[in-house]
């Protein structure tokens, strides 16, 4: 189970002395229990992998969005220290979709729900995420349509 590697990697890093990888990969671990809390369930219950991969990605979207307010605020070694923590995060993340296999997938629910131009790009977005199961980023997938549907007039 995928909180159980994230705990036993956290003690290897512990017994290693990586402060970083120990303080992120705790930080996940209370995500978790947070998220517990957020569903009305005791803290002490498990969250499925799905469930798991959700908030990481929530965790990774959160790194992203500290390591550009820090850019813009002229703090590099604080965005440094984001960057290296979204590094340690995102490699518990399953690998996501290439830009091929969004595309492939993109055509075929294109024919299949028959749009011909940009106006239906939501619903196509909800089709392809729910393919994918969250192995897609939602802004590679707008962009992937932009690409294949010409824009209403």
């Amino acid at each position: 189970m995928l909180k159980e590697h994230i705990r036993a990697d956290m003690i290897a890093a512990m017994k290693a002395k990586d402060n970083v990888k120990t303080q992120t990969l705790r930080g996940c671990l209370a995500a978790f229990t947070n998220e517990l809390v957020a569903k009305n369930k005791k803290p002490t219950d498990e969250l499925t992998d799905p469930e798991i991969v959700v908030v990481l990605k929530r965790l990774t979207k959160q790194r992203k969005d500290s390591i550009e307010q820090f850019t813009a605020g002229n703090r590099p070694e604080l965005a440094a220290k984001e960057s290296e923590e979204l590094h340690i995060i995102e490699s518990y993340l399953p690998a996501g979709a290439s830009r091929e296999e969004i595309e492939k997938i993109a055509k075929a629910k294109i024919a299949e729900h028959s749009v011909i131009d940009s106006s239906g790009t939501g619903k196509l977005i909800g089709a392809i995420m729910k393919e994918f199961d969250g192995r897609a980023d939602g802004n590679d997938v707008r962009e992937v349509l932009s690409s294949l549907l010409p824009h209403r007039l």
